[in-house]
């Protein structure tokens, strides 16, 4: 089977003053670094958190000290996939093995099709 996979990564960002700044930094730096591996295929985009008031969402980063963490999700088309666990597994080592030291979690898998068997 063949699935979308997308992960969350959490990206720290040091020597930063705002949210605005923190974020194109953290979003260019994992661009680099997965087509360093040539992995342009990961889409890289800032993730939503919700507001615990108000339940909307926004941008999930937090600026103190000039440092920045900012919540990443990553993309990925997993193609032959055994299972969905298989396909989850592929995509985390594929982009943790570009992205190392930075902490990834599975947060959705989506089944797009039949692999070619």
């Amino acid at each position: 089977m063949d699935y979308t996979v997308v992960l969350e990564a959490a990206w720290l960002v040091h020597d930063v003053s705002d949210i605005d700044d923190a974020i194109g930094v953290a979003v260019s730096e994992a661009g680099k670094r997965l087509n360093e591996e040539e992995m342009d295929y990961v889409e890289v985009e800032v993730g939503f958190t919700d507001c615990p008031a108000c339940g909307e969402p926004f941008d999930s980063a937090f600026v103190a000290a000039d440092t920045a963490l900012v919540g990443l999700v990553l993309e990925m088309d997993v193609f032959n996939a055994e299972s969905e666990e298989h396909a989850q597994r592929i995509a985390k080592s594929d982009i943790g093995g570009a992205l190392r030291d930075v902490p990834l979690k599975v947060v959705d898998t989506i089944e797009t099709g039949e692999g070619d068997e």
